[in-house]
């Protein structure tokens, strides 16, 4: 029977952010053990990521938690002493409704408990405790703390409080040995107490590190963390190098006296099984007006944009829309309603329909209340469906763009559509969408900050006591690449190569570094993502709060959409801001009204003005380097500066040269074969 561990921490460890989890994972399937836990500390950031990683291994993954207990209430926020804030607590989903329980549990810590750490009290552990298994945790368990202070009845009333929580059976006395004599006082405590009470042992080690080598470089991560330097005495310390991952023979080791509490380590192991269903969409209901039913109800919404943008009409009044014919690009009437309906087929088929209410009545509600919405961008502007519901104000039949880069029956993944709102009033339509939908039903998207190569070195420079112009220079030998690693920067660089291969202190700074890159280093808020639920949230995912007091979730939003959640994009851009206030100061002084939705996209002096380079503030052309290729490019129609926005981004900047000759000379135009022809004339034989 393999052995194995029941906890792991993630809080103040080298086993946050994906390589770490992987690293854990594949540590454990070599010492042979058939499962593993992650019980972070007050969160479950990283459930999911450790969730596929240990499926993917076949590890059974113990989704838990090590959360802090409130004294009293959660509510009571009074209290000043570091030890009489909170007692930690460590739950285990056993099953789905545990998992379930487990994500409220964590989230009330946050919505309802925080104070210095987010609580959670017994009414919230009796409200939820179904489908969980409790351990009484480390030396900060509140049984731990009553025994280390000798108050050996109050240890047992804990106790005894804790099973009638969560039942017979589903809770334990946890023994841990790091080696901290006041570890093997409490555990002889424990053992004595387990037999008087009848309340089982377990046997854990915490993990905060993968290798036992790792110590070092974990407590490097601590100062970091702590704002601290190694020679501080007066810092936090894991001291004796005791939590990595153990192996079998190491834990029986520790606990010779102890073997039904080994045995039960893997007992609990096996009666935790939770999965998790990706891919499944779970949209909110939009409630459509009497009469209808989300389907009707988009019919006919499109059906009015239809007859709104193209003067074209299905249905029985089909007849009457001869007058359109040809009435935009080569598409007639009937060509025109065989587009909208394959759309809608699709979006039907593929379970969307209700996206699309949802994401028409705010951005309706935005231009009812005129908050500026931008004309819309990325591919949800090649649906004819979004430009007749005003979703975007791009033709998409105009300018030849493609549906299926948006919404694809073979490709199934849920719609995604940014949209822009008038900086200032962006939150306005999120309060919106809040109050239609329920507070607790729309929540805001976690992010992670994370360690790159130069803050990574400059971080450990500092810790290590290093001079700071010195750590600079090293730091400096990063080249200004996006996602830049130390080793590419290694490989890069010959000077730094040949710093870190002849300088010891080099050497061990970098080799420090490379041990943390890439670890999260802080959280905070997307700037756009919203996810809206058909239940509240806390149903689908954990929260947490922002730096602002916003409720967040704590999965990131690629996790967010494996789950099946709606997330939305409400971008905030100033560029609106702008353009909008230009026309009421147009109107108020002029007494002229722009209408943003009708201006000549051929106007000469325009298109001239921005063939100068003269395009500060002008959204995407505003760069150096957009306005040389402007100058370059001298556009003559809206189709050139699209082509040009285009084509100016790593890779496709190869074909600039050609394209530009193309447009200038004419010449030199080649096709592979005569089909590409109408299908690339009008970006002169470049593929855009």
């Amino acid at each position: 029977m393999a052995f194995t561990h029941l906890h792991v921490h993630t809080e103040y460890s080298l086993l946050d952010g994906s390589n770490k989890i992987k690293e854990y994972v594949k540590r454990v399937k070599e010492l042979g053990m058939d499962s593993a836990a992650i019980t972070d500390h007050g969160v479950m950031y990283g459930v999911i990521e450790f969730y596929k990683e240990a499926k993917a291994a076949g590890i059974n993954p113990i989704m838990g938690c090590e959360v802090y207990v409130a004294p009293n209430s959660r509510f009571d926020k009074e209290l000043t002493g570091g030890e009489d804030r909170y007692y930690h607590l460590v739950l285990l989903a056993e099953n789905n409704t545990g998992y379930a329980n487990l994500m409220k549990i964590v989230s009330r810590g946050f919505t309802e408990g925080y104070y210095y750490k987010p609580r959670v009290d017994m009414e919230v552990l009796n409200q939820f405790h179904e489908g969980i298994i409790a351990l009484s945790a480390c030396l900060a368990g509140e049984v731990q703390r009553y025994i280390s202070k000798g108050l050996i009845d109050e240890a047992k009333k804990a106790a005894l409080k804790y099973e009638s929580c969560f039942g017979k059976g589903n809770y334990f006395l946890e023994m841990q040995d790091h080696g901290i004599p006041e570890q093997k006082t409490v555990n002889a405590a424990l053992l004595k107490m387990s037999k008087e009470l009848d309340i089982p042992l377990v046997v854990t080690n915490d993990v905060h590190y993968t290798y036992a080598e790792d110590e070092k470089s974990h407590d490097v991560l601590l100062c970091i963390q702590t704002a601290k330097k190694l020679a501080d005495e007066d810092r936090m310390r894991y001291i004796g190098g005791q939590y990595y991952v153990k192996s079998e023979e190491e834990m029986k080791g520790l606990f010779p006296y102890a073997w039904e509490a080994v045995e039960n380590t893997q007992r609990i192991a096996d009666r935790c099984h939770v999965e998790i269903e990706f891919g499944v969409t779970k949209l909110p209901h939009f409630e459509v007006p009497e009469g209808y039913d989300s389907w009707s109800y988009l019919n006919k919404l499109c059906d009015d944009g239809l007859y709104e943008r193209y003067g074209v009409v299905r249905g029985e009044a089909r007849e009457n829309a001869g007058a359109a014919e040809a009435v935009s690009g080569e598409m007639n009437a009937e060509s025109l309603i065989r587009r909208l309906e394959y759309e809608l087929d699709v979006i039907r088929t593929m379970g969307y329909v209700d996206y699309f209410l949802i994401v028409w009545d705010f951005i309706n509600y935005a231009k009812i209340n005129d908050i500026m919405v931008g004309p819309g961008r990325g591919s949800a502007a090649g649906s004819i469906v979004s430009y007749c519901l005003r979703i975007t104000d791009i033709d998409p039949i105009k300018y030849n763009l493609l549906f299926e880069r948006f919404l694809n029956p073979e490709r199934v993944s849920m719609p995604d559509i940014d949209i822009d709102f008038c900086f200032e009033r962006r939150q306005e339509v999120i309060d919106y969408v809040g109050k239609k939908y329920g507070a607790d039903r729309v929540v805001q998207i976690v992010t992670f900050g994370t360690m790159a190569a130069k803050g990574v070195i400059r971080d450990v420079g500092r810790v290590m006591d290093l001079p700071y112009a010195y750590v600079d220079s090293i730091a400096k030998m990063v080249p200004n690449e996006l996602n830049v690693t130390i080793d590419r920067a290694l490989s890069a660089n010959p000077e730094f190569r040949k710093m870190y291969e002849t300088d010891e202190q080099v050497k061990t700074l970098i080799d420090m570094s490379k041990r943390l890159e890439g670890l999260p280093r802080h959280t905070s808020m997307h700037a756009a993502g919203v996810v809206i639920c058909s239940k509240p949230a806390e149903e689908f995912v954990p929260l947490s709060r922002g730096s602002d007091g916003s409720v967040t979730t704590q999965f990131t939003m690629t996790t967010i959409e494996e789950l099946g959640l709606l997330k939305m994009d409400f971008l905030g851009l100033r560029t609106l801001t702008v353009i909008q206030n230009a026309a009421h100061y147009v109107e108020k002084n002029k007494g002229i009204r722009l209408d943003m939705e009708h201006i000549d996209y051929d106007d000469k002096a325009v298109l001239a003005s921005i063939g100068t380079g003269r395009t500060d503030g002008v959204f995407q052309l505003e760069s150096g380097g957009m306005k040389n290729f402007m100058k370059e490019l001298k556009p003559q129609s809206l189709e050139d500066i699209i082509a040009g926005i285009s084509l100016y981004r790593p890779g496709p900047m190869d074909f600039i040269p050609k394209y530009i000759k193309g447009k200038n000379t004419n010449q030199d135009i080649t096709y592979s074969c005569p089909q590409l022809e109408p299908i690339l004339s009008s970006t002169y034989g470049c593929i855009v």
